[in-house]
């Protein structure tokens, strides 16, 4: 059965991967991106919204939701890495962490279950971090790992009363995606063992139609195949 998808961040490398993913599978696929490229693609919807301006995420998903009249999977994939020290963090880092990594997931969020059918399930999938699942790691990417970190805590509040709200949360925590930019970055390593983004979006769709709420680790997951 074909489902509504919504993906944010579906220009990124990820987020691509995922679109795709869901478009091969047979679903109507929503992406919000914060820039257009005008992707053209059946099934397909691009549309442009700063997700770290509450009232226009609001706005853009009650849009949505108009349209659609719901939304079954939402993959919130926007975000972005910064390294740093705590001494070389401060209150622009730590905002600007906390606004790409955590915000732009919390307003989505927030705005779909404000304005999504009472009775309908709703799957949440968010993008972790190791560094952010265990912040004992995280002393070189003190801001990134704190705003990830997040993420976690969004997703335990949200799956403590799920027999009620029907909407589940799941944290997808991938190690080095294999991306140009971070084989760019880091042009000596051995990509052979980084996450191919086409992976994770093969993890979330199986966990797409389940209504279980766990996090993922995605090399757990891809070594098991």
């Amino acid at each position: 059965m074909s489902q509504n998808i919504l993906i944010s961040g579906a220009n990124g490398n990820l987020g691509q991967a995922v679109v795709d993913y869901f478009l091969e599978k047979g679903n109507k696929v929503i992406g919000l991106v914060h820039h257009k490229k005008g992707i053209k693609k059946s099934n397909f919807e691009e549309i442009e919204v700063d997700l770290t301006d509450e009232s226009a995420t609001e706005v853009v998903i009650q849009s949505v939701l108009e349209k659609y009249k719901k939304i079954h999977v939402a993959v919130l994939t926007t975000g972005g890495f910064a390294a740093g020290n705590l001494l070389k963090t401060g209150q622009s880092e730590l905002r600007k962490q906390y606004a790409l990594n955590f915000e732009t997931a919390y307003f989505v969020t927030r705005a779909l279950i404000s304005n999504h059918p009472k009775d309908q399930k709703l799957k949440l999938f968010f993008i972790g971090s190791e560094p952010g699942m265990d912040t004992s790691k995280a002393k070189g990417v003190v801001a990134y790992a704190l705003a990830k970190s997040q993420l976690f805590q969004l997703a335990k509040i949200l799956n403590s009363d799920s027999d009620k709200t029907g909407v589940y949360a799941h944290v997808i925590v991938p190690g080095t995606i294999d991306t140009p930019q971070n084989r760019k970055a880091v042009p000596d390593a051995d990509f052979g063992k980084w996450q191919k983004p086409k992976d994770i979006a093969q993890i979330i769709g199986k966990h797409s139609n389940r209504l279980d709420k766990e996090v993922l680790i995605v090399e757990e997951e891809v070594i098991s195949k």
